[in-house]
């Protein structure tokens, strides 16, 4: 039954989390805890400073009950491994707590707030980008499978071979250059104009900044993508039911598009959906090139500036989503290859 083999799936994957979610905050746990008590002390000195017409004890005693009461809330005075396990809890539920320096737009230092704005940008860019990248990937290595050692493929694995090594940042850099500031076309990076538009022109000018780091992973990116497709669907070509298929008289689109895409369709489904999970944690160095304000820039932020709470939010939001998308990969490929044993023993 299918319904079991997804229940099983699914709990795979959340129990994969919950461990991963243990370790991170254990690995974090020593740094995270002295942010912590930075921040209690922090607070303590504000409520110090509504007080008025104390003697030095009684300031002394204040502290140290304070001290102890934001300690107990926070479970710092239980044991290591207690404590590691209510910071998993807390993740899990997403209450990742305060930043120690990084604030939102809204000037919010709650670290969901500042996670919970960048993703989407994250998401808009590289998800864009993967997107038509699988496209015309996919497109263009059918078109090379159908007619293998022609003009087209010939002449397209050679640009797979020259384009596929070039690093990301430095053909962006290269575009920059060309689009931004020899012909002038594209804005050189960023998410808006300053200052923003307003209405409609506010989403135009997204994505006109949108347009230039779309085509960079685009053209860095379909290359590779439609190589690997038309390898895979030239093996299923070779089999004796697409001869047979043929030998029928059977149109050659229908052959190729309803036969042999229907086999090729698991190993190109995951392709494509492992690069579009990749793309859910941002590129710190593509992010930082055209400046785009999102997962991976955040990420850059936070190291600089060694706020681990900001570094604890961004890791387990970005583990959850590309967990969530593994196990949607495991039930898509259970529906698309019926060779998977979802009843009985595997």
């Amino acid at each position: 039954m299918f319904w079991k083999y997804m229940l099983k799936r699914v709990f795979y994957g959340i129990f994969i989390y919950i461990i991963l979610i243990f370790v991170f905050s254990a690995l974090f746990n020593t740094v995270m805890e002295q942010t912590l008590r930075g921040q209690i002390d922090e607070e303590i000195r504000a409520e110090l400073m509504a007080l008025d017409n104390v003697g030095s004890q009684q300031i002394q005693n204040f502290i140290e009950m304070r001290r102890a009461e934001k300690y107990a809330l926070y479970r710092l005075d239980k044991p290591i491994f207690e404590r590691i396990v209510w910071r998993t809890w807390s993740t899990l539920t997403l209450n990742l707590g305060k930043s120690s320096s990084i604030r939102s737009a809204a000037g919010d230092r709650n670290v969901w707030a500042i996670v919970s704005e960048k993703i989407p940008r994250t998401l808009v860019l590289f998800s864009s980008a993967m997107l038509i990248d699988i496209i015309i990937g996919i497109w263009l290595g059918l078109k090379k499978a159908q007619k293998a050692g022609g003009v087209l493929d010939k002449s397209t694995s050679v640009g797979t071979m020259v384009v596929f090594g070039m690093p990301s940042w430095w053909l962006g850099m290269i575009l920059i250059m060309f689009f931004a500031y020899t012909i002038k076309v594209f804005p050189s990076g960023g998410l808006h104009a300053t200052p923003p538009p307003e209405g409609i022109a506010f989403f135009l000018d997204a994505l006109y900044h949108l347009a230039l780091p779309v085509m960079t992973l685009v053209v860095i990116g379909f290359w590779g993508r439609a190589f690997l497709t038309r390898n895979i669907v030239l093996g299923v070509l070779q089999d004796d039911y697409i001869m047979a298929a043929r030998a029928r008289g059977i149109p050659e689109r229908k052959v190729l598009y309803g036969h042999t895409m229907r086999t090729s369709a698991p190993p190109i489904v995951t392709m494509s959906l492992l690069a579009l999970l990749a793309s859910v944690s941002g590129n710190i160095v593509f992010e930082g090139i055209f400046n785009w304000p999102g997962m991976g820039n955040l990420f850059w932020f936070a190291l600089q500036q060694n706020d681990v709470p900001v570094l604890m939010g961004n890791l387990a939001i970005t583990t959850g989503l590309y967990i969530c998308g593994l196990v949607l990969l495991d039930l898509v490929y259970g529906l698309l290859d019926p060779r998977i044993k979802v009843g009985g023993k595997a």
